[in-house]
């Protein structure tokens, strides 16, 4: 089962202004061939279709832990995506519909992705950047445990290139802290699964990496979370189980060449986070209603009754 708690990984700094192509560049991250979508599919039916879960434990337990961070990373990148939709934090919501004849959202019907006002309210989609919907096609669950480990080395390589080259389209801070935050995720994703295929196979893996070539030194928004560490961190993401990890990533190994050194190490649970967004109301989008007023005295007396 999984436990879903109210914050988003990495703490984002909010647009500087309402970008809807930004968006659209961003859901490559999304629903693209390499995208969260992906990993997430293939993490995740990996470890629900993992055969001899008990006698092959740290390789269970490495791909599930990390199918429960996946899970965090779409929820990233759709916060992103909306994010750049909705524009700069604005507490306060639009008070009414306003004048809906005078064609309010014009400019959206000339914006890179149409479908993300028109049908999801500039909200994010598990489309990719060209509006192509994710699909099972790009998921991989053999039932070997080497051929699958090996398909998520490429997934993950494949995966950080993909990230850079988003990145280097964008300039708002937003859409580049969350590439930025899963480029060195995802090295710590690709190193981990090297060093898994390195236990079972003899083949030192993580000689390739970085694959591709990317110093993350070079990537302003990577830095942080170079310096506290991230790159050596491998969260279980459950109070209890999964601890068997520790037996690939935190058995002596060190950080990869170019990233700041230290020992690997296994952390019970998960990072603290940061803070989820609040997307400006706008009636006449019916976005969450044209006449919300009615719905926010009724939502204010559910939780003052629940407290």
């Amino acid at each position: 089962m999984f436990m879903r708690v109210d914050k988003l990984q990495a703490e984002l700094p909010a647009p500087k202004r309402r970008d809807p192509n930004a968006a659209a560049a961003l859901q490559e991250l999304l629903g693209g061939k390499y995208g969260e979508m992906s990993t997430l599919g293939n993490y995740m039916f990996q470890s629900f279709n993992f055969r001899s879960k008990d006698k092959l434990k740290p390789f269970y337990s490495l791909v599930a832990s990390i199918t429960a961070e996946e899970l965090g990373h779409v929820e990233l990148v759709s916060n992103g995506v909306a994010m750049l939709n909705n524009g700069p934090d604005n507490d306060g919501d639009a008070t009414d519909g306003g004048d809906i004849s005078g064609a309010p959202f014009e400019d959206m019907k000339d914006i890179r992705l149409a479908a993300a006002f028109l049908s999801n309210g500039g909200g994010s989609a598990p489309i990719n950047s060209n509006g192509a919907p994710w699909n099972n096609d790009f998921i991989t669950s053999t039932g070997n445990v080497v051929v699958d480990l090996l398909h998520n080395f490429h997934l993950e390589c494949g995966a950080r290139l993909h990230k850079l080259r988003v990145y280097e389209t964008l300039s708002d801070p937003t859409g580049r802290e969350v590439c930025g935050y899963l480029l060195v995720r995802g090295s710590v994703h690709a190193h981990a699964y090297a060093l898994a295929l390195k236990q079972i196979t003899g083949v030192d893996l993580d000689k390739f990496l970085p694959t591709p070539n990317i110093n993350l030194d070079k990537i302003p928004e990577c830095q942080k979370y170079l310096q506290e560490g991230s790159h050596r961190r491998l969260y279980t993401w459950s109070p209890n189980d999964y601890r068997e990890i520790a037996g690939i990533w935190n058995s002596g190994e060190h950080a990869l060449p170019g990233d700041p050194p230290g020992e690997l190490e296994v952390v019970e649970g998960m990072p603290d986070g940061g803070k989820i967004h609040q997307l400006t109301g706008i009636p006449s989008a019916f976005a969450p209603d044209y006449a919300p007023e009615e719905m926010f005295e009724i939502a204010q007396k559910l939780t003052k009754k629940a407290r």
